[in-house]
């Protein structure tokens, strides 16, 4: 198939709408569904990073996408009681193979971004896999096959509308991509930079100049987020899968404190207190997403003010406060982070450090390298200069 008509572009109003190939064919296939304009732009965006993904570490890789951007992604390694809690996987009673877990990280960081998505994945889209989706309010996924038993049940989601597209592992695009903008045609060489390779970490000027195994893998994980994401980006990586991702910032601090603000409300989460907190039996997981979201931030009142808190709990919640916050916060440790472009300011340092940073990677090049590599050495955090900046839009 050379052509695939869409229904519209990014809004009703743009029409007629296509994807199609002007050699060849087309290297995927709706298999389910009617995917349009943007979630074509998602599925072969997230598609790319899981398989690069693969490629880098080795293990099944899963990502979630919302607006042409990652809300999550992650690598299959096993879940821990608390992650399966947080993540709603709890009470599933079948056992989650790596590509589940993959796909049970990549969605759960963020919950509240990833609400709507639509997730890739790196394998075969397995059975356990496919329950879990077709829990979550998605849009559609992309893999490059589905077992038999994964495909029935996706075609079952959204009253048989749910978008299911295969893609062909093996395909590889030419070398040189297009876009056009207000009808000028922009031509470049396409990114093929590779992220896993070891020069990466060469150039270490911190006085710290340690990196765990698992440290550098978090931050390769952070790096081909990153690759995929709208610039300015950064990434926070922990245990194999991202937990902060900030996108499309103007400023960089910017994106930092957007990125840190979904690591914290990702390991607040995981805090206890939030953990009991006493929903009503058959509360959608959307809603209680909206309720923990709202009770770890600072408009908690909002949520627990008198006939609010009612709808969601069985009983009145005790505020989670600031200095209980900042205490639990301050637990959180090596975690890693990327940024798409050099740091101008140790600012992002003094922010990433909040949210348990010990590791960093980014280009390097700014004119204040020496105030980034200060405050660095400040708190012992080991970073290193990629030399490699990863602008994508």
């Amino acid at each position: 198939m050379k052509e695939i008509t869409l229904k519209y572009g990014c809004n009703p109003n743009q029409k007629p709408a296509r994807i199609y190939m002007e050699h060849g064919e087309l290297p995927v296939e709706v298999l389910n569904g009617r995917p349009g304009y943007i979630n074509f732009l998602d599925a072969l965006n997230s598609w790319q990073l899981v398989k690069e993904l693969k490629a880098a570490t080795g293990m099944p890789a899963a990502a979630s996408f919302k607006h042409v951007s990652p809300a999550g992604a992650a690598i299959g390694l096993s879940l821990s009681d608390t992650l399966k809690k947080i993540y709603f996987v709890d009470d599933v009673d079948f056992e989650l193979t790596p590509l589940a877990s993959a796909y049970a990280r990549a969605r759960g960081a963020d919950r509240m971004c990833s609400y709507g998505d639509f997730c890739a994945l790196s394998d075969t889209c397995d059975e356990a896999t496919a329950r879990l989706i077709k829990r979550e309010v998605s849009d559609g996924v992309i893999a490059p096959d589905y077992t038999p038993e994964a495909l029935k049940i996706l075609m079952t989601k959204r009253r048989g509308t749910y978008n299911v597209i295969k893609i062909d592992p093996n395909y590889v695009p030419e070398p040189i991509e297009r876009k056009q903008v207000f009808g000028v045609t922009f031509e470049q060489l396409r990114n093929n930079v590779d992220l896993n390779d070891p020069a990466l970490f060469a150039n270490i000027p911190t006085k710290n100049k340690e990196f765990t195994a698992e440290a550098k893998r978090d931050l390769v994980i952070s790096l081909i987020t990153l690759k995929y994401t709208q610039s300015n980006s950064v990434c926070y990586v922990k245990d194999g899968q991202a937990i902060g991702i900030g996108a499309g910032q103007q400023s960089r601090i910017h994106c930092t404190r957007l990125a840190g603000s979904k690591a914290d409300e990702w390991w607040l989460r995981q805090c206890p207190k939030v953990m009991a907190l006493p929903f009503k039996e058959g509360i959608h997981r959307a809603d209680r997403d909206n309720c923990i979201n709202v009770y770890v931030s600072d408009e908690w009142e909002d949520l627990l003010q008198e006939g609010t808190w009612q709808q969601f709990f069985t009983e009145k919640p005790e505020p989670l406060t600031r200095e209980e916050k900042k205490a639990w916060i301050a637990k959180n440790t090596d975690v890693a982070l990327g940024s798409d472009a050099f740091f101008p300011f140790g600012d992002n340092i003094e922010r990433a450090h909040k949210s348990g940073v010990h590791y960093i990677a980014q280009a390097g090049g700014s004119i204040r390298d020496d105030n980034v590599i200060e405050t660095c050495d400040k708190y012992g955090i080991a970073m290193a200069f990629t030399g490699v900046r990863l602008f994508h839009h």
